[in-house]
């Protein structure tokens, strides 16, 4: 381990822990991986990877062993064992206590209300009676999730009417099912934060995130036509949430707009999709911010440049070879910024994003960075 700088290790071999690679080398820090399998996302960006189960703690514990920071690509490693590790003297950031509530949407939600924040109306069920009950009362539809696990739009169900409630009834089976309102939103918005070890925090600008079928599509940065003191309360949330909760790196807290207010949704403490913009769009990205606060380093300005960022998932299409369209996608759009995963096409699958700088105005570029992706993912010019 180095005597200067701490080596960084990222559990999970996913995207995310790919994209900390570029600015780890560009600050000289170095970067380990456990890794889910040989060929995730991440090995061929990460020199440094190890492939094991970090289900397994043997496992976990042995790569804790080789690094002087554990952080992690996702929130599904059990708790239990980061415990244990804190325990043993390992630096675990965000650690266990902060991380439950990203693994347990139910906690989540009681220590929103806890700090007063604003949830929207919620209740841990037991049974297909219970969940009736609860929607009998506030109104339906409503919308049913999985305390654990789910991810986008994965254990999620919206319940019309009460007949619906018997289509979650094997989920009682893992134990108690949160669910909530049905919020009609306007827009959904996600501030970004970072917080290192020594307390400091930053929040990027709120942005406007829009979703397809549970997953994350586009993100306008900074959020368009966002009244400035609902701007200002959900980037005092997201700071709040971060000192409160203890949490350590880059965290998301994404928002329903409803009015001039917002509910929170969910939270996220790693790296998350709605802050991909900050690569091209901000003095520092995500990915940098979240090295820097983890090595307990200071943190960057979170400047915006120019007049913001659109960012667009490229989600698998009919080609296979996304760099085979990188010349007519740059004759298209020049200014675009392609960021490939190196993961294998499936349909649907999260593959990759561009972003593009906002020119004269939204629209246009908003059009631009859907002509380029439609060319990178279906593998012919428009």
């Amino acid at each position: 381990m180095s005597v200067n700088s701490p080596v960084i290790g990222v559990v999970g071999g996913g995207q995310l822990a790919r994209m900390m690679a570029a600015p780890a080398v560009e600050m000289g820090l170095e970067l380990r991986c456990l890794a889910e399998s040989a060929d995730v996302s991440a090995v061929s960006a990460i020199v440094a990877t190890t492939v094991g189960d970090y289900r397994d703690f043997a496992t976990l514990n042995a790569f804790a062993e080789t690094v002087d920071v554990l952080t992690f690509d996702h929130e599904h490693v059990p708790t239990e064992f980061l415990t244990e590790l804190v325990a043993r003297g390992v630096a675990v950031r965000p650690g266990p206590e902060a991380l439950i509530y990203a693994q347990d949407k139910v906690k989540m939600r009681e220590r929103i209300d806890e700090l007063g924040l604003p949830n929207p109306a919620w209740r841990a069920v037991s049974s297909v009676a219970e969940v009736v009950a609860f929607g009998d009362e506030i109104g339906w539809p409503v919308v049913a999730k999985t305390p654990r696990g789910g991810y986008d739009g994965k254990g999620v169900a919206v319940l019309r009417e009460k007949n619906d409630a018997d289509a979650i009834l094997e989920w009682f089976s893992s134990g108690q099912v949160l669910v909530e309102q049905f919020v009609p939103f306007e827009r959904e918005l996600s501030a970004m934060a970072a917080r290192n070890a020594s307390g400091d925090v930053a929040v990027w600008p709120v942005v406007h995130t829009v979703q397809v079928d549970g997953v994350c599509d586009e993100v306008y940065a900074p959020a368009p036509d966002l009244d400035a003191t609902v701007a200002a309360a959900a980037s005092e949330a997201a700071r709040r949430i971060g000192s409160s909760l203890g949490i350590v790196g880059t965290f998301a807290v994404e928002m329903f707009q409803v009015g001039d207010s917002f509910l929170i949704n969910e939270l996220a403490m790693r790296p998350h999709n709605t802050g991909h913009w900050t690569q091209d769009g901000c003095t520092a990205s995500q990915f940098e911010q979240h090295l820097r606060a983890v090595a307990d380093l200071p943190l960057a300005s979170v400047s915006v440049l120019g007049s913001g960022t659109v960012m667009k998932n490229i989600l698998g299409g009919s080609n296979a070879d996304l760099a085979s369209m990188y010349a007519s996608a740059w004759a298209a759009a020049p200014e675009a910024k392609i960021h490939n995963y190196g993961k294998s096409v499936r349909p649907g699958r999260k593959v990759g994003h561009v972003n593009m700088p906002i020119s004269s105005n939204l629209e246009s570029s908003l059009a631009k960075v859907r002509e380029v992706v439609e060319i990178i993912r279906e593998g012919k010019t428009p």
